[in-house]
């Protein structure tokens, strides 16, 4: 008889949707509660005061019953008018997402390329932003964490080259793989909006989106924008500031990130940031010493919430991961366009400890000699000998 049952925890290990946590699970499956009612404002406000130190932010965090795609588009549309120029980074997959929405929408979206290897250039921004004499570009978009390859951009820098330019343009930042995993400054860092999910670092199943609001946005927004209705910051804000929402809210998910918020603060944000960096480290021994490339050419880039691993040509990174998942039950995040079958992504964030990266890398070094992956062994080794002293 066909043996389809697979004895233990199933490894996922791709960098987001990642593993929900017991005490976030538990606190979902609370009956739903009326979200008119006095207990259900009381609870909201707590949450939305709890996001802002997540955010590092003082102003106002929108939480929409989206994907982290709509809080994209609520950015947009919220502060830019049609036709509106804004500059914008290929730095990946996701940030390669993000300029075509804004080019369906009907923004003139400048893309300076790049090679999926690299970040924000802040020398880039200063240079395009000081030509633009006539203040043409309304806003620069970047994407702090690039999921797709491991490479994190310097948005403090970025704000400083803006700074230098003495550029009015509003800074938007995606932090959809990054927050509550990277050390990230909404307000020191001047940003505008800050775009953010819940399935990654927060913890929390796919659902929630974010948008962190400055002064400078809510003003752009009260001025015009694109035509909207479900994105409209205006209708979000007033009834928030008593703990409502001007339509149905995602009860249970509210639930489950009151818990996360209580869970990152028993942590201490920094705590958490200083895993993630240590993980990451970890990681990327373990890579060196099987031989194989990280695709993050810059290490003051490297990402502390993935590590994309670039295979030897000849190889296919989505065999290899196949083999990885029948064998060992773990899920690797797959290259995405240009990098589809080039790379594998080890996700190493949200809740998640020594032994859990200790496990994955485990599975990845066995998986490499099952499949024929030309490599070193002592990944493992590595990466235990660094989290030992750390």
């Amino acid at each position: 008889m066909l043996n389809t049952y697979q004895a233990g925890r199933h490894f996922l290990q791709i960098p987001g949707p990642t593993n929900v946590p017991d005490r976030i699970l538990h606190a979902m499956a609370k009956p739903t509660m009326d979200h008119r009612g006095p207990e259900f404002g009381r609870m909201a406000r707590d949450i939305l005061e709890g996001l802002k130190p997540v955010f590092k932010c003082a102003g106002p965090v929108i939480v929409y019953p989206s994907s982290g795609t709509g809080a994209w588009e609520a950015a947009l549309s919220n502060t830019l008018q049609p036709g509106d120029k804004v500059l914008m980074f290929e730095t990946g997959h996701f940030a390669t997402l993000w300029h075509e929405m804004a080019t369906r929408l009907g923004l003139d979206a400048q893309f300076v390329s790049g090679d999926w290897r690299h970040g924000v250039a802040p020398e880039v921004v200063e240079k395009t932003l000081t030509e633009d004499r006539a203040h043409t570009i309304k806003a620069v978009c970047c994407v702090h964490n690039e999921t797709s390859t491991g490479v994190t951009s310097r948005i403090g820098e970025v704000r400083k080259a803006m700074d230098r330019a003495k550029h009015p343009a509003l800074l938007f930042v995606d932090t959809i793989s990054s927050l509550a995993s990277l050390d990230y400054r909404h307000d020191e860092w001047g940003v505008d909006v800050t775009v953010g999910c819940s399935q990654k670092g927060l913890m929390l199943p796919p659902g929630l989106g974010f948008n962190a609001l400055s002064e400078k946005a809510i003003r752009a927004a009260e001025k015009g924008g694109f035509p909207r209705s479900y994105w409209r910051w205006e209708a979000m804000l007033a009834p928030n500031k008593t703990g409502y929402f001007p339509y149905t809210p995602a009860t249970n998910l509210l639930y489950g990130l009151r818990e996360a918020i209580a869970m990152l603060m028993e942590e201490g944000m920094e705590n958490v940031f200083a895993r993630h960096a240590r993980h990451g480290e970890a990681t990327r021994r373990a890579v060196r010493a099987w031989g194989l490339e990280i695709q993050c050419l810059d290490e003051r880039e490297y990402s502390g919430v993935l590590t994309a691993v670039r295979l030897p040509d000849g190889h296919n990174a989505d065999a290899f991961r196949k083999v990885v998942l029948e064998h060992f039950n773990m899920s690797l995040g797959n290259g995405l366009s240009k990098l589809q079958g080039k790379v594998f992504r080890i996700g190493h964030l949200g809740d998640f400890n020594d032994l859990s990266l200790c496990g994955t890398l485990a599975g990845v070094e066995m998986g490499l000699g099952l499949a024929g992956v030309p490599h070193n062994k002592g990944g493992i080794q590595a990466a235990m000998e660094y989290l030992q002293k750390e």
